[in-house]
């Protein structure tokens, strides 16, 4: 059996034919493997959805009860039989509920990463290396330019920020889904006691993060917060309201943005970013190589990011490589966060 029999890129994206369903698809399908709860890869509309539990709840927080005909959890190292193929869930350690997917027939294995990273995060189960034959990785920073360094590194400048400036409120742009959760989980790490505040579309998703046992602590609406009481303080909020009317509420506030992509000088310039923090839930090219390499496979299939670069990579240690150059997945950290129905500013 060869891995296309397992799996195939399709216009929907990637498709098992011997088990009838997709991983991630970009389209509605009768029934969709999903490997985490960002909109680019978890859509809604599909005739089934299989995925962890809190990917489940995720997507439903999002799209409404209603998000597809039906559904169906999995836990970690679950193995399940869909047609001809065994389907096991692992931790990607991307953000909460995410996994890779293993699909198994005939002896061999293909396991599909969906985005993930292999550093500790306080807010999710982490990343579990999985022997495989074949391997899907993502490429969102794969480039050898994108090394992330210590994410500990860019909390402990954040907080001298806010030692040097106890007048200025600081507004802190991140994803809300995963990359907000864990700034505040790795700001209570070291300490930090005060109130930390959220915009309104954070709401849902970081109470959804404390019923799942997740430690953030005190976590507040900046709306309900009167101006004063803001200075020195650290809100969280979506990318795109960093430059919004929203922001003007706050006390003189320092512009920061937590991302992998602030390592490119450029990218905080063009966001007005006053204090950058290379903060990614995605692999860095350290960590997609390194990954690539320990899995053991032989065949790697690169997907939505840099792909090329990867591939070159690759087929330099002596692997066979491809890019599947599928149209539909972006980059939840450039995308601003826009979840329309989370909740008001």
């Amino acid at each position: 059996m060869r891995a296309e029999d397992i799996l195939l890129r399709t216009p929907a994206g990637i498709c098992c034919k011997i088990g009838g369903f997709h991983i991630d698809p970009t389209r509605a399908v009768d029934k969709a493997v999903i490997t985490h709860g960002h909109s680019d890869h978890a859509r809604a509309g599909h005739g089934a959805v299989l995925a962890t539990q809190e990917t489940l709840d995720l997507m439903r927080l999002h799209y409404g009860e209603s998000f597809a005909g039906a559904v169906q959890a999995i836990r970690y190292g679950e193995t399940i039989t869909l047609g001809a193929a065994r389907v096991t869930f692992h931790p990607a350690g991307h953000v909460l509920g995410s996994a890779q997917v293993a699909v198994e027939a005939n002896g061999l294995r293909v396991v599909a990463s969906g985005d993930y990273k292999n550093i500790a995060d306080p807010t999710c189960t982490a990343f579990e290396l999985v022997q495989c034959d074949v391997f899907v990785t993502e490429a969102t920073f794969g480039l050898p330019v994108f090394r992330h360094g210590n994410p500990h590194a860019e909390i402990a400048k954040l907080l001298h920020s806010v030692r040097l400036f106890p007048d200025r409120a600081h507004l802190v742009g991140a994803y809300p889904l995963g990359k907000a959760q864990r700034v505040i989980a790795m700001i209570r790490q070291v300490g930090y006691d005060q109130p930390i505040y959220m915009h309104g579309a954070m709401e849902k998703i970081t109470r959804y993060y404390g019923s799942r046992g997740v430690d953030l602590g005190r976590v507040e609406l900046a709306r309900d917060a009167k101006k004063a009481d803001l200075a020195g303080s650290i809100t969280l909020c979506p990318p795109a309201t960093l430059k919004d009317l929203w922001s003007r509420r706050f006390p003189d506030p320092v512009t920061c943005f937590a991302s992998g992509w602030m390592r490119v000088r450029t990218r905080a310039r063009q966001h007005l970013v006053e204090l950058p923090l290379v903060i990614s839930d995605h692999a860095d090219w350290s960590g997609l190589t390194a990954t690539i390499a320990a899995t053991g496979a032989s065949d790697i299939w690169v997907t939505h990011g840099q792909e090329e670069a990867l591939v070159h990579w690759s087929t330099r240690q002596g692997l066979q490589a491809r890019p599947l150059d599928i149209v539909g997945y972006g980059d939840e950290d450039e995308t601003g966060g826009a979840i329309e129905n989370l909740g008001e500013a």
